[in-house]
């Protein structure tokens, strides 16, 4: 008998007689192996039980697999038999068939036939290929792998030669792979995380393994768990996979980047997650009285607990990465769902365990400086933290529901949150409007919309559009939804008596310039913020109205006289925000002639040959949408208009007249940006008012 050099297996000389069973291995490892052929040696692989395969052993006659004129033959441990018993399966079915290596020649070939190199280009990677690839293995090089495997893919994508695409200047991995994979016939798979059971994953492999072989498993369809690879060719790893998991293997080529980064995301939180719950989930066997009791195992896991504090750290970096608005955290029946909230839409992207929710819940509210104790009412509370060298603000809601409490976490981005006016996507005569709107000494100006809507994002533009050393700026919020340092801000506390009404009674005497109250919600901060405008200052806020027209109803609705109404107002401005068409995935987009009729864009002259609409892609986790822009109604109050508020005129004849003048409603700005090729006609149903729509 021979030990093999290799440490995941063990090799053994058997006898040669045929058909006849043979007994190889000791101890754990024992085994007993049928073989038709003879068998020079057996590989006996010391396989842990999770996911192995039905007992029995192989019938008389299975072939083993051979590789290079030497049968071997796979044992697989069988969990229904606890005397250790193998079985032996044939892996040639599972061997992926390459009909393109995957080398540096192989690969360049493949580019050159499919036309993404020219033949002076495959040449010049051949011939000067093994240099990069020298270079690439040194920096490549960690604690993990001191000889790193390196991919002819990355190799090519190295030399940054122009790609064809039209979109790009250079070369880059994933159009190589692309390329590849036809030729080679393995598919090419992105990792999208948001799509991904990252418990199954975790489930199914450990970090180090995945890490060590560089895969990430993707999916499992029909008894098949599709595997994204940096190799997808390599047989050793495939086989291990089979053998441990069941499941019949389909490789997929995959990008380093994304499998590491996939890895340090998902596995780093689900084993957190993982490891707490072990600790919460730990019971004393009773009949046992020498079993050893880790003594947190009958208490509740504390939030200062190291995997919980790893939990959070990592959910929020990955809420960062995929630029998340808000992180919604629901407790439910038998688990926990996390939900992050981009562009507009929630996408679920976590499964925590119900007895490791507390914990989470509790890590939160200390980092937000909240009562932990108090589980029976809502508060608030806010976090400062740090992300690639930008301070972010996040703000923390806890409110108890039926299975607990659920935390909400808003996240306010100052390079988002304070934009250039221009950058708001607005159109320039809209743009010349609302700074000419902001550039009065006093009066009242207004913004109008549902919650998420981009109210916040606009006024904090606005004022930093105003803010220079010799203005005095002062904001009443509820709560300062960012702290700027430019700003004098004072957050509402309605325990202590601070409400709106009363910080901006007081405000007055703090000889403000400019005003920004967070949103009129009664007469009494109405009455004041008429009153402040009066007195010579320039006050901005927000009302919950679907129309611009619809807030000057509102405010004479509240108590607050026409004349006064009259005298103050300066504009009103409707805002909404729509989804971007992914630039990265746009293409040519049709519309039919009944959504022509009803968008008004049915008559001659106007030109659709500029739609577009989004493919799906990698960038923009195959939604078609990247990113969002602002469409705004600005009723601008005219002489004309203020003589209508001061009579009680309607909204209808008000925005009559408003959109006489040049005022555009919503629909008008959302059909310029769809004919402009930004959005998409399911999105501008999908968010403007349906009254814009007759």
């Amino acid at each position: 008998m021979m030990r093999s050099i290799e440490s995941d297996a063990l090799l053994y000389h058997v006898p040669k007689p045929r058909n006849k069973r043979y007994d190889v291995g000791h101890g754990p490892f024992a085994a007993s192996v049928w073989a038709k052929h003879d068998p020079p040696s057996v590989r006996i692989s010391p396989l842990r039980p999770r996911g192995a395969r039905p007992a029995g052993g192989p019938p008389p006659g299975s072939s083993p697999t051979t590789r290079g004129g030497t049968t071997l033959a796979r044992l697989v441990y069988s969990t229904a038999n606890p005397k250790g018993n193998y079985q032996m399966r044939d892996h040639t079915s599972s061997m992926t068939q390459q009909r393109v290596p995957l080398t540096l020649e192989g690969v360049a070939g493949a580019l050159e036939h499919a036309g993404v190199l020219t033949a002076p280009q495959a040449a010049e990677v051949i011939q000067h290929g093994r240099k990069k690839e020298a270079a690439l293995r040194r920096s490549l090089k960690s604690k993990d792998s001191e000889d790193p495997w390196v991919s002819p893919i990355e190799i090519v994508a190295s030399f940054g030669l122009p790609s064809k695409n039209p979109r790009r200047k250079t070369l880059e991995e994933d159009e190589i792979c692309e390329a590849y994979s036809g030729a080679a016939g393995v598919p090419f798979e992105r990792i999208d995380p948001l799509k991904l059971n990252a418990r199954s994953v975790c489930m199914i492999v450990s970090k180090p393994f995945a890490r060590k072989n560089l895969l990430v498993p993707l999916r499992i369809e029909s008894g098949e768990l599709t595997v994204a690879m940096v190799n997808p060719f390599d047989g050793s790893t495939i086989h291990w996979l089979e053998d441990f998991t069941g499941y019949t293997i389909k490789p997929a080529l995959g990008l380093r980047h994304e499998i590491l980064k996939t890895i340090n995301e998902v596995f780093a939180f689900e084993h957190s997650i993982i490891k707490a719950e072990k600790l919460k989930t730990h019971i004393t066997d009773l009949g046992n009285l020498e079993q050893l009791v880790d003594i947190a195992g009958g208490q509740e896991i504390e939030a200062s607990n190291r995997h919980v504090v790893n939990a959070i750290d990592l959910l929020l970096q990955y809420a960062y990465d995929q630029r998340a608005s808000d992180i919604h955290i629901e407790p439910k029946r038998t688990h926990a769902v996390v939900r992050l909230r981009i562009d507009g839409r929630l996408h679920a992207t976590h499964s925590i365990p119900k007895p490791v929710y507390p914990s989470i819940v509790s890590r939160v509210k200390i980092l937000a400086r909240m009562d932990i104790a108090e589980k029976r009412k809502p508060q608030d509370g806010r976090i400062k933290t740090k992300f690639k060298d930008t301070e972010i603000e996040l703000r923390v809601s806890s409110v108890p529901m039926a299975f607990g409490e659920k935390l909400v976490i808003r996240i306010f981005d100052p390079t988002l949150l304070m934009q250039d006016l221009s950058a708001l996507g607005i159109f320039p005569e809209q743009l010349k409007t609302l700074k000419r709107c902001l550039g009065h000494p006093h009066g009242i100006i207004l913004l109008t919309g549902p919650t998420g809507s981009g109210k916040t994002t606009t006024l904090y533009s606005a004022l930093r559009y105003l803010s220079t050393p010799d203005v005095n700026i002062t904001t009443i919020e509820d709560p300062i939804e960012m702290v700027y340092e430019q700003f004098n801000q004072i957050g509402v506390q309605h325990q202590a008596g601070l409400t709106f009404a009363t910080a901006l009674r007081n405000v007055l005497r703090q000889d403000p310039d400019i005003i920004m109250v967070g949103e009129i919600r009664d007469r009494e901060t109405a009455e004041y913020a008429i009153q402040a405008a009066l007195t010579g200052h320039l006050v901005l806020s927000t009302l919950h109205t679907n129309t611009a027209a619809g807030a000057i109803t509102r405010l004479r609705d509240l108590g607050i006289e026409p004349f006064l109404l009259a005298s103050t107002l300066i504009a009103v401005i409707a805002q909404r925000l729509l989804r971007r068409v992914c630039s990265s995935c746009d293409e040519p987009a049709e519309i039919s002639p009944e959504s022509k009729r009803l968008l008004g864009i049915d008559k001659g002259g106007i030109d659709c040959a500029g739609l577009r609409t989004g493919a799906g892609c990698e960038i923009c986790r195959h939604t078609g949408y990247s990113g969002r822009t602002a469409i705004m109604e600005i009723l601008d109050v005219s002489d004309e208009v203020r003589g209508m508020i001061r009579d009680g005129t309607d909204d209808k004849r008000l925005e009559a007249v408003a959109r006489r003048a040049g005022a555009q409603p919503l629909m008008t700005s959302a059909v310029r940006h769809l004919l402009d090729g930004r959005t998409t006609l399911e999105e501008i149903f999908r968010v403007v008012p349906l009254a814009e729509l007759k």
